[in-house]
């Protein structure tokens, strides 16, 4: 498997979003963003489905439209009573955009299953590269909102109190959200994208409250997950009913779960322990 260059490549490109994505999910998950996380997708998906109308790349139209939706949803819902109903309109009103878009695009029909459920065997030799550099200016980027995001994060009236620009912080984590989901829609689609941001952030979490340790089991579930992932679908065309080979979101997402509830098993085995040796 190892000698199909097209297999490496994606086991190269797939881990290095997976890891992102752990690293960006934790904070999605702390800050109670994981609709606003799927519907970003969503967003972009409406991107790419209408890009061909203009003669673009559907892969820069669905990064596009994952920038701008997420820019929309911090400008809409800066509070956190407000978060859900600003995505759900902005959500709302990008579905009824893609439907037209859809609507009006006849000739790219395989277009729209590719951005939904990912091609990631099929991946173009730049899409490798652009990972990369995309992939190390979010983690930089994160890096430097670091410490005012746990603040503003764990405590928004606190850190704005104190001069934190809470506004400015809750953008620019958006920003850098959306474009890292776009990274991770044009490899499992956008469909699935959800179980790479989420999946890994939220059992990584149950294992630990400290965000450094959150943060390293995040990026480790994900690669593990993507890796398994991409070697069970590889596998999978030697399985009934052969000749055709079952999706790696299919095996993502059941990874996904099965950390997930891993986790809440082993954290709820934890507090009984504890709760019995404090009886």
């Amino acid at each position: 498997m190892l000698a199909d260059p097209g297999v490496v490549q994606a086991l190269l490109a797939g881990v290095i979003v997976a890891a992102l994505c752990g690293f960006v999910g934790v904070f999605v998950v702390m800050r109670r963003q994981s609709f606003a996380g799927h519907a970003i997708t969503d967003v972009g998906f409406t991107g790419g489905a209408g890009a061909p109308l203009a003669g673009l790349d559907p892969l820069a139209g669905l990064l596009a439209f994952s920038v701008i939706g997420s820019i929309v949803m911090a400008r809409l819902g800066d509070k956190i009573r407000e978060r859900d109903v600003a995505t759900g309109v902005v959500l709302t009103a990008s579905l009824g955009l893609g439907a037209l878009f859809l609507f009006i695009q006849t000739r790219y029909v395989s277009q729209p299953a590719a951005l939904l459920f990912g091609s990631i065997f099929a991946i173009r030799s730049g899409v490798l590269l652009t990972t990369m550099v995309v992939g190390a200016a979010c983690v930089i980027a994160l890096a430097i909102l670091y410490r005012p995001l746990i603040f503003s994060t764990v405590n928004p009236e606190t850190a704005a109190a104190r001069g934190v620009p809470v506004k400015f912080i809750s953008t620019a984590f958006l920003l850098i959200m959306g474009v890292a989901v776009a990274e991770a829609a044009q490899l499992v689609g956008v469909l699935l994208t959800t179980a790479l941001l989420i999946g890994p952030a939220s059992a990584a979490i149950t294992f630990s409250r400290r965000v450094p340790w959150a943060i390293l089991f995040a990026v480790i579930f994900g690669a593990v997950q993507m890796t398994l992932s991409i070697f069970l679908a590889y596998a999978s065309y030697t399985w009934p009913p052969g000749g055709k080979g079952w999706p790696v979101s299919f095996f993502l997402g059941v990874l996904a779960l099965g950390t997930f509830v891993i986790a809440r098993f082993f954290s709820a085995g934890d507090s009984r322990r504890s709760e019995s040796n404090e009886a």
